[in-house]
């Protein structure tokens, strides 16, 4: 045996006893000839004391122990001496006294200290296995698991199946771009990996499945940030004769076993909803952090008849004012910094500018616009928006939806300058719900699906679509958000022919690309297809802010980087010319 015991499991009862351990060398001290490591493997760590009075040939073999060594020891277990107990360890009680020990494998110096938190990422990605040894990486991981674990037992135990769908399939029209794989056996044809199981997932439930579920593997080939990779995993859950509501109760008592199972604590349910509508009026977001107040409050009725022109011409051509109180952030924002962020509005949003009143203390209103405004819109702004001293106060002027959008920005920006969040614990759930169902394209001219083709319009709203009152239309569709990130969305889906024809015809895809694209599931509606819907949670943002990792990058095994590649394979790669002709492809990318 290479070890009796792992090296988080002695504790004072095992004092006496003769144990191996086998593990990496996570340390090393040298005190006068008497060598102490700290032994580690994946379940903690354990005093190992090499005494050369006792045993003078190991003692002396444990000179040339370095950090990563990985070695096995045999030998006693001991208290430590008075004073020298570690409450910190969970083992801090005991030691070992080695009395045998095997160098199992020597370890060069690594590229990076590993209990280093601020090594460079890409050094970390570059050699993965050796910040996976990490004990936070570790925890992440053991976090994933659990979440995985609890998910499963949850469903199970509600009658949900497992199923697994293709990873070669056809396009989708999910938003995003698809990875495509040439097929050697069908020249000139090609794969899709999928961004979601959509399709399949439904033609589960026309096939009498009724309750499926998938830990899936989902591509997506588009531009990277924290929160998002090439290749992720969602929860996938679908299910037959279910309403919305229903749904919703299910992930709540699902989300309740995986936090109480993953990270401890207890979360109240029902959650909170609150309509699409709602959500970007008041926070500017359809994902709302409601930890913090500071919501958008409507200031057009106190600038209709306003003398500042750029106000009172956004109010007569339909547009809104709103503004949010940043409270206490005047002495944060110098004039410098304000510019800063009309520049960063601007730039990132297309905004015409970001107008401000800034409110010192002990001084009076800052602001290039303040100037515009009579006595008694300037009372009847600061009643309306708590002004005080010490405050200032961000404007949005223009149509709703930018308003909204770049107000909820600013807003965000506003948070985390003050610090509202930093040391919150909070667990805010919420379902926003009522979506619109299509939104317009203003540069093609032509309506999307705001979730995706299959979602359901409102029973309510049907007539609005047949009348080609797109913008009017809501979806049966629900997001679950968690302290202002998007864990998951979902909808009941269209379970009939016709109305999914119909919904592809809005979309512009004529009779012809109906058949092409989507013939086969059109065709399984025309059998009694039952009505439908489900989730798909994402599986890596949920891990991330269960274990508090800035990136879904630290909860994944080996993910690729900001640019979509894998330092340490050094992929992507280019590929051999016969490899490319064998399946019938011609590269005219020029080698760098």
């Amino acid at each position: 045996m290479y070890r009796t015991t792992d090296c988080n499991t002695l504790r004072k009862d095992n004092i006496d006893q003769t144990v191996t351990l086998a593990g990496w060398v996570n340390s090393r001290r040298d005190h006068g000839g008497v060598i102490f490591i700290d032994l580690r493997d994946r379940e903690g760590l354990t005093q190992v004391v090499f005494r050369p009075e006792e045993h003078s040939q190991v003692a002396d073999a444990s000179h040339g122990l370095r950090a990563e060594d990985v070695i096995q020891i045999t030998g006693k277990v001991a208290a430590r001496l008075p004073g020298t107990e570690n409450a910190k360890l969970a083992t801090g009680h005991i030691e070992v006294i080695a009395s045998e020990l095997k160098i199992l494998n020597k370890a060069e110096v690594p590229p990076f200290p590993l209990d280093d938190p601020k090594v460079n990422e890409d050094l970390r990605l570059e050699y993965r296995y050796l910040d996976l040894r990490t004990a936070q990486m570790q925890q992440n991981l053991r976090v994933r698991h659990r979440v995985v674990k609890a998910t499963r037992d949850y469903l199970d135990e509600r009658g949900f199946l497992e199923i697994e769908t293709p990873v070669l399939s056809n396009p989708t029209p999910e938003g995003a771009r698809d990875f495509l794989v040439p097929s050697r056996l069908n020249p000139g044809t090609f794969y899709a990996l999928p961004q979601a199981p959509q399709q399949y997932k439904q033609l589960l439930q026309v096939a009498g499945l009724e309750k499926y579920f998938q830990i899936a593997r989902c591509f997506r080939d588009e531009d990277l940030r924290a929160d998002r990779q090439p290749e992720f995993t969602q929860i996938d859950i679908e299910a037959s004769f279910i309403t919305d509501a229903e749904i919703q109760t299910l992930i709540e008592g699902m989300l309740v076993r995986i936090f109480k199972e993953a990270r401890g604590v207890d979360i109240p349910t029902p959650f909170p909803r609150m309509t699409f509508a709602d959500a970007m009026n008041r926070y500017g977001s359809d994902k709302p952090d409601t930890r913090f107040a500071m919501e958008l409050t409507d200031l057009g009725e106190i600038f209709q008849a306003s003398q500042f022109k750029v106000f009172r011409s956004v109010v007569d051509g339909g547009g809104v004012i709103k503004a949010i109180n940043a409270k206490g952030a005047a002495a944060l924002l110098s004039k410098e910094q304000l510019k800063k962020w009309e520049e960063w509005v601007k730039t990132e949003f297309g905004a015409k500018g970001l107008a401000y009143i800034k409110w010192s203390e002990g001084g009076e209103w800052e602001s290039p616009i303040v100037k515009f405004f009579g006595d008694a819109e300037k009372a009847a702004l600061a009643e309306r928006m708590n002004f005080t001293a010490g405050d200032v106060l961000f404007f949005g002027a223009d149509t709703w939806g930018n308003v909204c959008e770049v107000l909820g920005r600013v807003r965000l920006r506003c948070a985390e300058l003050l610090k509202l969040t930093e040391k919150s614990d909070a667990l805010n759930f919420l379902w926003v719900v009522d979506f619109p169902l299509l939104t317009l394209n203003l540069e093609e001219g032509k309506w999307g699906a705001v979730h995706h083709p299959f979602t359901r319009p409102h029973p309510e709203d049907i007539a609005l679509l047949e009348a080609g009152e797109y913008a009017k239309v809501r979806a049966v569709a629900y997001d679950v958000v968690l302290n202002g990130v998007e864990l998951g969305g979902g909808s009941i889906r269209i379970h009939e022919r016709e109305l999914q024809s119909k919904m592809f015809e809005v979309l512009g895809v004529n009779a012809e690309e109906q058949q092409t694209k989507f013939g086969h599931l059109l065709r399984a509606f025309s059998f009694g297809a039952p009505p439908h819907g489900g989730i798909a949670l994402g599986l890596d943002r949920l891990v991330m802010l269960i274990s508090g990792a800035d990136s879904i990058r630290d909860v994944i095994a080996f993910p690729k980087n900001n640019r979509g590649c894998d330092l340490m394979t050094n992929s992507p790669v280019e590929v051999d010319f016969k490899q490319l002709r064998e399946i019938y492809i011609q590269s005219t990318a020029k080698k760098s």
